[in-house]
């Protein structure tokens, strides 16, 4: 049991500040919140969380941890001037050359840098056609090693051949099934699965038929890159005469736990089947932007918005403001409370998942905790929480995480040592670069 004393407790949607509070946790749970309740219970570690906060944590929803060693690459890259050059001079090349060493460092990278984000659970979707089996089984124990929460999908596609789209449904399926049968009753696991896809561009009708009898027979939902770039708004459209989303409806692949990430260039048509089905679309503002493939302007009018990075690591508290800063720019109509739903939303993804309440600091609700050691220079209240988090709060304020009712990271510090993970990570990067530069 865990106590966390006299803390400052923060929910972000709806925005709740409340002082001088005691959580209690037991086991992967929050057992009891309240005023000077800690002297009720007989705790194994008590934290005094005086002059703290303690927040809900922080879901990336929207990830891709085998980019964590393209960090500063020194690969031999050639000008990509469209988003499809991009992925076919850097990020193809690259996933191609990931091996078992690569994608295992590529993991646990990821995982260290986003629990000191204060993120503690993230929804990756991970590719590597040369190491496709047991890939995923390679991920969850760099997620396990570090103890953080996700749910982890294989990137099925066509784009490597008839092979290459096989093993990527078999992958999905045998893991899926595996952590199936890895879940012990009565306990709150750390790791669930979704049916990746790469974007319907690179998946013909075949292809999205083969996820569905997945989706179908795991109860899943999908993962999948939707109108990223005009790209494949246009590819739908030439070779289907479809929208996107029509193509999706028709093959069965829409539900209520289905991931849509991007969705720069979708319709009208588009939003109004991801509303009907109450998916999810993840926004990634920074990858967006870096990419340059335009703004969605329509935000506003998707049911359940989530925010991810796509890769640009795990940091929440930059990526929210960036997209609050694209959102005031373009002059959209998101307000500030919007932005803490949104972040609000990856928690709600979670729960359709996992089965368990997710995303606040009340009794019942999963034992993922972060604290803060924010200083707020104005009244920190209820009604300005908002601006506080999107002008104050920063991943430098991450003190302390608590993931499943572990504490994983304290006074930021793991409870491992991490310095030769780092080390590895850098040998099996410039391995994974030279291997980069024999693929054409």
């Amino acid at each position: 049991m865990i106590i966390l004393k006299n803390a400052t407790v923060v929910q972000f949607y709806p925005a709740q500040v409340t002082t001088g509070v005691d959580v209690v946790i037991e086991n992967e749970f929050i057992k009891a919140v309240g005023k000077n309740i800690a002297a009720n219970y007989k705790a194994d570690k008590i934290i005094d969380a005086s002059h703290k906060i303690v927040a809900p944590g922080i879901v990336c929803a929207h990830n891709h941890f085998y980019s964590a060693l393209a960090r500063g690459i020194l690969a031999d890259i050639k000008p990509s001037t469209d988003f499809i050059s991009i992925l076919k001079n850097l990020w193809w090349r690259l996933d191609r050359a990931l091996d078992e060493e690569s994608l295992y460092y590529s993991g646990i990278i990821g995982a260290l840098e986003a629990v000191k984000c204060g993120t503690t659970s993230v929804i990756d979707h991970h590719a590597s056609p040369s190491f496709i089996k047991g890939s995923l089984s390679i991920l969850q124990k760099s997620f396990e090693q570090v103890g953080l929460r996700g749910i982890l999908a294989y990137e099925i596609t066509d784009r490597n051949g008839a092979k290459g789209l096989h093993d990527g449904i078999e992958e999905s399926a045998h893991f899926i099934q595996k952590i199936q049968n890895e879940k012990i009753n009565g306990k709150l696991h750390l790791i669930e699965s979704a049916i990746g896809g790469h974007a319907p561009f690179t998946l013909d009708d075949k292809a999205l038929q083969l996820m569905a009898e997945v989706v179908s027979a795991t109860k899943s939902g999908i993962h999948l890159h939707v109108a990223e770039d005009e790209y494949d708004s246009s590819f739908s459209h030439h070779h289907y005469g479809k929208d996107i989303f029509e193509r999706l409806e028709e093959n069965n692949l829409l539900n209520e736990k289905a991931i849509l990430v991007h969705g720069v260039h979708l319709t009208n048509n588009d939003l109004e089947i991801l509303n009907r089905y109450d998916a999810f679309l993840i926004h990634n503002p920074r990858s967006n932007m870096n990419n340059s493939v335009g703004y969605m302007d329509q935000l506003h009018q998707v049911k359940n918005l989530g925010i991810g990075t796509d890769g640009i690591g795990a940091n929440m508290f930059e990526e929210t403001k960036f997209a609050f800063l694209k959102n005031q720019e373009t002059k959209g109509k998101l307000l500030y409370s919007d932005f803490m739903k949104i972040l609000q939303n990856g928690n709600v993804l979670f729960e359709r998942y996992f089965g368990s309440m997710f995303g606040k600091i009340e009794e019942g609700f999963a034992a993922d905790v972060v604290l803060l050691d924010y200083q707020a220079p104005t009244p920190l209240q209820s009604e300005n929480l908002a601006g506080h988090f999107l002008f104050g709060f920063s991943s430098r304020d991450v003190e302390s995480v608590i993931i499943n009712g572990k504490l994983v990271y304290e006074e930021r510090h793991f409870t491992f040592d991490t310095s030769n993970l780092y080390n590895e990570a850098q040998k099996a990067a410039k391995k994974l670069w030279n291997r980069m530069n024999s693929i054409k």
